[in-house]
């Protein structure tokens, strides 16, 4: 099916029509929260420390500017992710909550999620305290009284949740994952900002750099497109069965494992464990205890290095491909739910060894993946290092979760057509 056709079946189809008018309808609704502020705000103190604090632009890019307007939605997701990923760390931890997961199916997974959910009150609790401290220290919004502090964390977290449930519903009623796409419209709304400064900072000295940026930015979106579309088959085989006079089976297929299991949750996970201890000792630098502020300052001086930054970055991320792919792909599973079938791997015996098998494939095809989302993750920084323009170490994270969210989303859309079509 060709684009034009595949354009007039969307706009034929009622319930396709209603589900991307849900999705705008959603978005439109997150810009509308993102530009509503807390009271109290000096916008010209707030514009100069965001242009000047790299680790606070980037958390912006993922609030969708709500955080450089100190919206009621400032936090944006970031707290239900952190509690994402501790629950998903319990749940490697404690056998009950495997078991919860990966034997009770569906029912499992909503009660773990309804668990990041309470997590994120008391997480979202603690940021929103560490951010208003913080932006009071600098002078950017003014003296609260302990009432005042108390309501306006309670408004930001009530945001949080808010932008958690809208994300939800997206997931349920529009195409693609909620979450996900709340974060790429946070994305693409700040291209605009970020694309004019480059404009207005261009220089005719820096053409090639800009060039270079541009073929490499490129390069980045070919690359995730083949590293996410990659499969590994494994082929698979289904013996005969008699019944009656017919025969069932004897058919031969595959199984697909993807190269990147994980997709962009690894580097939203690196950032989230990136950024979280840059704000909380940020905050504890201001105390008045010496030996904390000294510690403190000593955490983030460290955490500013670009070497060690990048090389954390790195590891985080591929460490946390191995570890999404360990929870959401279950080699066990998979093997018992063949042999329930009547299928085999050719040359691998059913049960314990087809399952030792598909997991040595698994982790070496993982293996790349997670290279090179590593890679692709601080190859802005090294530009960055080597041109000196601000812009570029958060352009290239954004570039790479954008293209991840727009493949799942068209993918998401070419089913819902291929539904229609039969």
């Amino acid at each position: 099916m060709n684009f034009v056709n595949k354009i007039n079946l969307i706009l034929k189809d009622k319930n396709l029509r209603n589900r991307i008018a849900y999705l705008l309808g959603f978005l439109i609704l997150f810009r509308l929260l993102a530009a509503i502020p807390i009271p109290g705000v000096d916008a010209l103190k707030l514009q100069e420390f965001f242009s000047g604090n790299q680790f606070f632009g980037l958390l912006n890019v993922f609030s969708g500017g709500g955080l450089s307007r100190l919206s009621i939605i400032m936090l944006g997701v970031g707290p239900y992710i952190t509690g994402s990923i501790i629950m998903q760390l319990m749940t490697m931890m404690s056998e009950k909550l495997k078991q919860m997961y990966h034997e009770e199916g569906e029912a499992g997974r909503r009660k773990i999620s309804q668990y990041s959910r309470l997590l994120t009150i008391p997480l979202g609790i603690i940021q929103g305290y560490a951010f208003l401290t913080l932006l009071k220290s600098q002078g950017i919004i003014d003296s609260f009284t302990s009432f005042e502090m108390i309501t306006n964390i309670a408004v930001i977290v009530a945001g949080s949740m808010l932008l958690v449930w809208i994300g939800e519903l997206m997931t349920e009623y529009s195409i693609g994952n909620g979450i996900s796409l709340i974060i790429f419209a946070g994305i693409v709304a700040s291209l605009p900002t970020t694309i004019s400064q480059l404009i207005f900072s261009f220089e005719i000295s820096q053409l090639p750099t800009y060039l270079g940026f541009l073929v490499v930015a490129i390069i980045i979106v070919a690359g995730v497109v083949v590293v996410t579309e990659a499969e590994r088959p494994i082929p698979v085989n289904y013996s005969k069965r008699v019944r009656g006079n017919k025969v069932y089976g004897g058919v031969s297929t595959y199984l697909p494992l993807r190269v990147n299991q994980a997709g962009v949750i690894p580097i939203i996970f690196a950032l989230s464990i990136l950024l979280f201890p840059q704000m909380i000792f940020g905050l504890l630098a201001r105390l008045d205890n010496v030996m904390l502020a000294k510690a403190s300052d000593f955490i983030l001086g460290l955490l500013s290095n670009q070497w060690f930054y990048g090389i954390a970055y790195f590891v985080l991320v591929f460490l946390f491909t191995y570890f999404y792919t360990a929870i959401t792909f279950d080699p066990e599973s998979i093997s018992t739910n063949l042999q329930r079938g009547g299928a085999f791997i050719p040359g691998i015996r059913p049960g314990g060894h087809t399952s030792d098998y598909i997991a040595k494939v698994l982790t070496r095809i993982t293996l790349v993946g997670a290279s090179f989302l590593g890679f692709i993750a601080v190859l802005p920084l090294i530009i960055q290092g080597i041109t000196g323009i601000t812009s570029f170490a958060i352009g290239g994270t954004a570039l790479l979760i954008v293209v991840s969210v727009v493949l799942d989303l068209v993918k998401k859309v070419d089913a819902q057509v291929s539904v229609r079509e039969y």
